[in-house]
């Protein structure tokens, strides 16, 4: 190893799943802090024997078996075991876990697993809010937004920092606005409050307006789902409600051909529970120039007036904002460009990397 590189600091990126695995929250969140710190020697896991995708070209990777890349329990046992070996030899842990059902047992062990080392712990998620009351913070924690935040310092979570997420730019253009039959896209989860049934209701309201449209439901899948069913069960859904022009989709491989062609994303759940506070996909449309009409959550209120929000679950009104936003193009250019604006400021790279360097610096003073 030459000299300069015994210099920079060790990092040990604590994920309970592999880097290269299945994309995830955490996975993703790890890999962006792992590409904007090129002067710090990382560890991250790999999965073995194969990968889902691509590995980081930088640091060391330590093998990890999984079959498929997911967070199943044998990958959380063999994380948490390679975090007892590793964390005594880097200067700092970054830990990247969601406050789930083992993570307050993980949370008191952590003298016993993490050592005497500084840690870092980005919290993607809080899956249930009851859960932490049971937690001991790991070290320094960072929430991905102020709403987050709140939360934490209600649970006398300690000392909290805000990072919120990054956007690559050069990833994400601004695009021009599409020309042709517009498309409305939804794209989320199956999940009970996701938001997908008041988004076919308010397209039966926009459409009663007078507004004519594609709508595009990208369905992503849950372990455990049967995603056929559910998926014919939205068709089902959209065909008695009365539309004719839309298309039910599984999940998409290219996001950037989708939202090309896309003129507004609708995303209205009525809870975020156990999902980040703003959704990648949100940040992505933003930042590709799609103005986005969202619901009223306190999640959504560090976007301010880059999107247009309408009480959660009122897809009347929801549907509403849909027809006036495809009517008005110099409104729709206003937010296109607020967006975009709103991403750069946030939600940049150079901003993302800065933040982090300056906590890593702190921590190992």
């Amino acid at each position: 190893m030459r000299h300069d590189e015994r210099r920079r600091p060790r990092v040990l990126l604590l994920t309970s799943s592999p880097l290269d695995g299945a994309d995830g929250g955490e996975v993703r969140l790890a890999a962006d802090v792992l590409e904007a710190l090129p002067d710090v020697d990382f560890v991250w896991y790999s999965q073995w024997p194969s990968r889902r995708t691509a590995p980081p070209e930088r640091g060391r990777p330590v093998r990890v078996l999984s079959r498929d890349g997911l967070p199943h329990l044998p990958e959380r046992v063999q994380a948490a075991g390679a975090a007892t070996v590793w964390a005594r030899r880097v200067d700092l842990v970054h830990a990247f876990l969601n406050v789930g059902r083992v993570f307050p047992a993980f949370s008191w062990l952590r003298p016993l697993l993490l050592g005497g080392r500084p840690v870092v712990h980005t919290v993607p998620w809080v899956m249930d809010a009851s859960f932490l009351k049971h937690v001991r913070p790991l070290g320094t924690t960072v929430a991905l937004s102020e709403s987050m935040a709140r939360r934490l310092r209600a649970s006398d979570f300690g000392d909290i920092r805000v990072i919120p997420p990054m956007i690559a730019l050069d990833e994400w253009p601004y695009l021009p606005r599409p020309e042709g039959f517009p498309v409305v896209l939804f794209a989320g989860h199956h999940d009970p409050r996701g938001g997908v049934e008041t988004v076919i209701d308010a397209a039966v309201e926009a459409v009663r307006a007078g507004a004519r449209f594609r709508l595009v439901l990208a369905m992503r899948r849950r372990s455990g789902q049967d995603n056929v069913m559910l998926d014919e069960a939205l068709r089902e859904r959209a065909g008695a409600a009365g539309l004719t022009d839309f298309e039910v989709r599984g999940y998409v491989e290219d996001m950037h051909a989708l939202l090309a062609t896309v003129h507004v994303l609708l995303f209205p759940p009525t809870a975020r529970v156990g999902m980040a506070d703003i959704p990648l996909t949100v940040l992505q449309a933003l930042a590709s120039g799609r103005p986005a009409i969202l619901s009223d959550l306190p999640q959504f209120a560090d976007l301010g007036n880059a999107v247009l929000r309408a009480p959660a679950g009122d897809a009347r009104r929801t549907g509403q904002q849909l027809a006036w936003l495809l009517d008005q193009p110099r409104s729709w250019d206003v937010l296109a460009d607020r967006g975009r604006a709103l991403v750069e400021d946030h939600f940049g790279p150079e901003r993302f990397a800065a933040r982090y360097a300056a906590l890593y610096r702190e921590l190992l003073a």
